[in-house]
């Protein structure tokens, strides 16, 4: 598998100061929890969904969901199950050699995880994990014990993906508690846990919120405040963290709003205006904002429940020239004891031992979504990579 690899090898040459690297389900879980990028949720009631999942590779979908809990209703369930054993048996017959995105199942109970992974036999080497909800201490541990029985079954590695969603890591009475025990037990199996997703739709529903287009996740205060504290217990880049990934975006066409869009003219001037409206039509603008917004405060990749958005997310999340090159001035071996030195850009200032972690984790990005040449701008990726 390859970001971008769907784009024409001459257009990711004009695209590219270096290309997007490889990697398969079997690489390392550091390189795959960058690499997930947009994660595709699917119901697994779809009964073309081996054609889905095709489908959507060809297009540059490297992460999907396969779901069984709320995007389907209560009473669909067996159907649900019986359908993704149909459908992993007919995406296996016709894959052949090729990689198949990185499929998750999110289950509704442990026992699912067991069942299944019995259930679908030669074809669960197809699978490379489980989301698991509404993740709690409580909750969890059975999840990820049932992980590891399941690991046995089928004789691969299985991540767990848990779901940060719970009332009680909403509530502030419960916060800090819910947040530690959380954190003892992904630390205990953290071989296991290939990121932490967060569930904000279910953060809404529980005050009965819902953000409109025009806003981000982050201007809603409470949604903003659950995901501070996540990212302070979860996102540190001491060695004890894990990837966070960003919430989901829930528009998908336009709809009537109230304030200006959220994309400046000047960068799609003049070439590329009609590419903007289009943004804006379709309500990706708050996308847009959104996951810049997602990367400042600490989060990689993004829940996705429409293909549209998948090529913003991937496009956002190409490293930029100018970033590349602060990363590796401050990563060089002479600079080692620190200090400050001028941007190449001769635009900021590069503090040697502050600015690390940001350059480790900013090479870790570029390995697996590539360096954009230093004249091509977010516009130019999104062009290349959006249907016409």
């Amino acid at each position: 598998m390859r970001h971008f690899a769907h784009l024409a090898p001459d257009v990711r040459n004009v695209l590219f100061h270096r290309e997007p690297g490889e990697f398969t389900a079997d690489s390392p879980a550091a390189t795959l929890a960058v690499a997930l990028g947009a994660t595709l949720y699917s119901p697994a009631t779809r009964t073309s969904l081996a054609e889905d999942v095709l489908k959507q590779a060809a297009r540059g979908v490297v992460s999907m969901v396969l779901c069984l809990e709320d995007s389907i209703d209560d009473r669909e369930v067996v159907a649900g199950e019986e359908n993704l054993v149909l459908q992993f048996g007919a995406l296996a017959a016709r894959i052949g050699d090729a990689d198949p995105p990185l499929l998750f199942i999110r289950v509704r109970t442990p026992e699912q995880i067991t069942d299944l992974v019995r259930r679908l036999g030669d074809t669960a080497g197809l699978l490379s994990g489980f989301v698991l909800p509404k993740f709690t201490e409580e909750s969890g541990v059975p999840f990820l014990e049932a992980l590891a029985v399941a690991e046995g079954i089928c004789g691969r590695r299985l991540f767990a993906m848990p779901v940060l969603e719970s009332p009680q890591l909403l509530h502030l009475e419960t916060r800090t508690e819910t947040l530690t025990g959380i954190a003892r037990t992904v630390d205990k199996y953290r071989e296991r846990v290939l990121a932490l997703r967060l569930g904000v739709t279910d953060f809404c529903s529980a005050y009965g919120l819902r953000r409109s287009p025009d806003m981000t996740a982050y201007d809603v205060r409470i949604v903003a405040s659950v995901i501070a504290d996540v990212v302070n217990v979860f996102g540190r880049a001491d060695g004890t963290g894990f990837t966070i990934t960003g919430p989901v975006w829930e528009y998908f066409r336009h709809s009537e709003r109230m304030f200006k869009p959220l994309l400046r003219q000047s960068p799609f001037l003049p070439e590329a205006v009609d590419l903007r409206d289009a943004l804006i039509q379709r309500d990706m603008d708050g996308l847009i904002r959104e996951i810049e917004l997602d990367r400042t405060n600490g989060l990689q990749g993004k829940t996705c429940i429409h293909p549209s958005h998948v090529q913003p997310v991937h496009a956002l999340n190409v490293v930029s020239h100018e970033e590349w090159s602060d990363a590796v001035d401050i990563l060089r071996e002479d600079r080692s004891g620190g200090g400050v030195l001028r941007s190449a850009y001769t635009n900021k200032m590069n503090e040697v031992k502050p600015h690390r972690a940001w350059a480790e984790r900013t090479v870790r990005r570029a390995e697996v979504f590539g360096v954009a040449r230093e004249e091509t701008t977010f516009v130019e990726l999104l062009a290349a990579c959006l249907p016409s």
